[in-house]
């Protein structure tokens, strides 16, 4: 049993520990110090409100949005704060995955144990509870401007807590207050703010940048890998990655590609042969060039993902030892927008240059059969599983149309710029996937060719890569139905362990 892990202000959350939080299944607790800020918090804001009983704060003792100059008395913002949860909970499309649902209680939880938001410790324990327990609220992946917050994906993450809107827990799907009544919970009483302290923030767009960067990650050292494959398979050359030449064009991430390459294809008998090309196409020559740009664009998206993590994102925003509450627009989701939209051309780049090696390898070149087989004609061999590849690249095209450029007004015009950040979120990780299909495809293909290559022999570690790959797909020797191997072929570049 993994040690619990306690949520807390004073460590930063970063995607390393997010990704053994996740794996481990470790218990989430909130620590002492997250604890007394939650209860400063809360407590200041009662205070505050007794005290100034004709001040107006936003979202407190005022409508939301374009109804912000509506007074609330006293003895209905409670519910205001419920009503807003259930009229905002206008979620569409499909159901957001449940490992992605898992990351919005953790963020959001997070988010709120700086103690700024004017929430209560129960409210934050109960997030938490349903993470530790699995109890996953059914939220829907539609319905967010990336504005105000992600409204209406977290509408639907916080009804359960009022034993309202659904979950799913076990394998069944039920009303979340029989999923309440399993545990003898009782629902959560909102107080003043906290309604709005739980719609108002990035955490569904966050979820998906940390689920979608920690795969983009795997992806672009696959990328290096399989590349060196594909280059050993077409008999390609070693000299573009010299040293010498990347020190002159000293971008990190090509000089990091640069080394990697070096040292996969050293020890490598095939680069010992006489070759007979001068150069190799680009999708070969130019992996450092291409790769790198795309990790350098990763790592940016990584240090603003990270920052968002750590991040208090709710309005308005409470400072108890200052005596002040200030309404501003931390719930704004530019800059995980542009990241998100960045992480997917980053990967789309990585899939495209993929699919050209791909295609070099079935071209017939290089004393390479046709499609790879060995009897061509009667086989097609492996052409069709290039049709599909071009089709995942044309599709990414489309979808890494930016969705941070676009804007529409809403609430009466209140909300007059919003990121359009959750659209750049679900788009980027469907680039994610396809393109871990597309280094699937490029990874079937390489290993084909490196046995047109016999008896000669790569580097120990790509050899070890294609042992353990054609313990998953077996070398294609005639036609046969090649769906399962695509997909076993994705699911590999997924699990393997690149670095």
């Amino acid at each position: 049993m993994a040690a619990d892990y306690e949520l807390t202000p004073a460590a930063s959350l970063d995607l390393t520990t997010l990704d053994e939080l996740l794996r481990s299944r470790a218990r989430v607790v909130l620590s002492a110090e997250a604890r007394q800020r939650l209860e400063a918090g809360h407590h200041y804001l009662r205070q505050r409100l007794e005290r100034d009983p004709d001040t107006a704060v936003y979202g407190i003792n005022t409508g939301f949005g374009a109804l912000c100059g509506q007074a609330i008395p006293a003895e209905q913002r409670q519910q205001l704060q419920q009503n807003l949860l259930m009229s905002h909970a206008c979620g569409t499309g499909a159901e957001v995955p449940a490992e992605l649902v898992r990351l919005m209680l953790l963020l959001k939880a997070q988010s709120l144990c700086y103690g700024h938001s004017g929430v209560q410790v129960a409210t934050v324990q109960r997030l938490l509870d349903f993470y530790n327990r699995g109890m996953l609220p059914v939220v829907y992946e539609q319905g967010s401007l990336g504005a105000s917050g992600d409204l209406a994906p977290l509408a639907h993450l916080c009804l359960p807590l009022l034993a309202l809107g659904e979950v799913n827990y076990e394998g069944y799907r039920l009303a979340a207050a029989d999923a309440l009544s399993l545990f003898s919970w009782e629902p959560i009483v909102l107080g003043a703010k906290e309604g709005l302290a739980l719609l108002n923030g990035t955490q569904f767009m966050l979820a998906y940048a940390v689920h979608a960067l920690l795969r983009a990650r795997r992806l672009a050292a696959a990328a290096d890998v399989i590349g060196a494959l594909s280059l050993e398979g077409f008999d390609g050359l070693r000299e573009p990655f010299d040293e010498r030449l990347h020190r002159l064009r000293p971008h990190p991430g090509q000089l990091l590609v640069a080394e990697r390459l070096r040292g996969l294809l050293a020890g490598s008998e095939l680069q010992q042969q006489p070759k007979t090309a001068v150069q190799d196409p680009y999708s070969l020559r130019c992996m450092p060039q291409v790769h790198g740009a795309s990790r350098d664009a990763l790592e940016y998206v990584t240090r603003t993902t990270e920052i968002e993590c750590n991040a208090v994102t709710d309005n308005p925003t409470i400072f108890p030892e200052d005596d002040a509450i200030l309404s501003g627009g931390n719930f704004h989701g530019q800059p995980l927008a542009l990241g998100l939209d960045m992480l997917a051309i980053a990967v789309a780049e990585l899939g495209s240059i993929s699919q050209q090696r791909t295609a070099q390898l079935i071209g017939g070149q290089r004393g390479l059969p046709p499609f790879l087989v060995a009897a061509p004609g009667l086989n097609s061999g492996l052409m069709i599983p290039q049709y599909a590849a071009a089709g995942l690249v044309s599709q990414n095209k489309q979808l890494c149309t930016p969705a941070s450029v676009d804007s529409l007004v809403s609430s009466n015009g209140q909300e007059d710029h919003v990121s359009m950040g959750a659209n750049a979120a679900t788009k980027a990780l469907r680039v994610v996937i396809n393109v871990e299909q597309l280094l699937g495809i490029e990874l079937l293909n390489a290993a084909q060719a490196l046995e047109f290559r016999r008896p000669g022999r790569s580097s120990a570690p790509l050899e070890a890569l294609v042992a353990a790959f054609r313990e998953k797909v077996p070398f294609v020797a005639h036609d046969r139905i090649l769906y399962p191997d695509l997909a076993a072929a994705a699911d590999f570049v997924r699990t393997y362990a690149w670095e």
